[in-house]
């Protein structure tokens, strides 16, 4: 049985599959806007909220406790897949870390510190800037890529004691960021300029745009068979891309020719809603958007359908993860 986790930006919200229909369920409400599960405790879902700080759930999603988390806007959250570690991602932009669950947290001060950082601006509140995505490298505790949404890609060799700051080649304008599960050095970014990625565990980066007539990227997945397949969602700028009902939106995949291909088969071309949320869940690929729906790919985005919902509709789907 496969399930799905979903923030709305106001909850976040189960949805499980029963034969050709999926069950909604509110789980947790009030500013919910990121989400990450435990990849070694799956039942274990931490959720984090603007204006109400980090939430942990150890049943999936059943009962949860509110952490004690120094900040209250927390934008990004990562479980480490290797040691458990999680992270968590502030506004203004701060990182901390949790050895224990969530009981105690460690600014990992270092990255305030990096000579960009007074650069760092949000445009629709340019007088601060969020950490929008962290990344724990899967094979290595010490290696850690953040985004900061607007500054750049930072790196930290030491588990976050210290920072290089903007990677070369890299968009600053972070959205989302993935490692390849199963190949060492292999990671990925999707930003506002366009998308890009590394061979060298993050260190440096290459552009990867040909192919694409929209360069505003946001939603990022990485086929975890093949390192040299991965997807993005884009837009024509952000105006579209967050305007209800004009995103001017496509899903790409990127192969190992070297260009992305537009996906179309079953999705509206281009989609009025942006894309915000791309995820392998077992086999399928799936793609959530801004106005709550959800698409499925079970042929690698060669074909899709619209989940069959049941239950309270979804707003709006800004972030997800699942088990399946």
């Amino acid at each position: 049985m496969t399930q799905l986790f979903v923030a709305t930006g106001d909850a976040v919200a189960s949805l499980t599959q029963h034969g050709d229909e999926w069950i909604v369920a509110r789980l947790l409400t009030g500013g919910m806007q990121c989400l990450a599960l435990d990849p070694q405790h799956p039942a274990t879902l931490y959720a984090g909220s603007y204006g109400r700080g980090l939430w942990k759930s150890d049943d999936g999603g059943a009962h949860w406790e509110a952490l004690e988390l120094p900040q209250r806007d927390v934008f990004s959250v990562a479980v480490s897949q290797v040691d458990g570690m999680i992270y968590a991602g502030c506004e203004p932009s701060m990182l901390f870390r949790s050895a224990d669950g969530g009981a105690t947290w460690h600014e990992l001060a270092a990255l305030r510190a990096l000579p960009s950082a007074p650069t760092w601006s949000f445009p629709p509140r340019p007088w601060t800037s969020h950490v929008r995505w962290i990344a724990p490298n899967p094979h290595d505790t010490a290696i850690l890529l953040v985004g900061i949404e607007l500054g750049g890609l930072m790196y930290s060799g030491d588990g976050g004691q210290t920072w290089a700051d903007h990677r070369p080649g890299a968009q600053r304008d972070v959205h989302a960021l993935a490692w390849h599960p199963h190949v060492p050095g292999r990671a990925y970014e999707a930003g506002g300029g366009g998308a890009a990625w590394s061979h060298d565990g993050g260190k440096t980066w290459l552009p990867a745009d040909a192919g694409r007539d929209r360069h505003y990227t946001w939603g990022l997945a990485v086929d975890p068979n093949d390192p040299d397949c991965w997807y993005v969602s884009a837009s024509t700028g952000p105006g579209a891309a967050h305007s209800a009902g004009k995103a001017q939106a496509v899903i790409y995949r990127w192969r190992s020719k070297g260009s992305w291909q537009a996906l179309s088969g079953g999705l509206p071309q281009p989609l009025d809603s942006f894309p915000y949320a791309l995820a392998f869940v077992g086999r399928q690929l799936y793609a959530g958007l801004g106005d709550g729906r959800i698409y499925a790919s079970q042929d690698a985005g060669e074909h899709w359908e619209p989940l069959r919902v049941r239950g309270q509709a979804l707003e709006r789907v800004q972030a997800m993860a699942g088990i399946g």
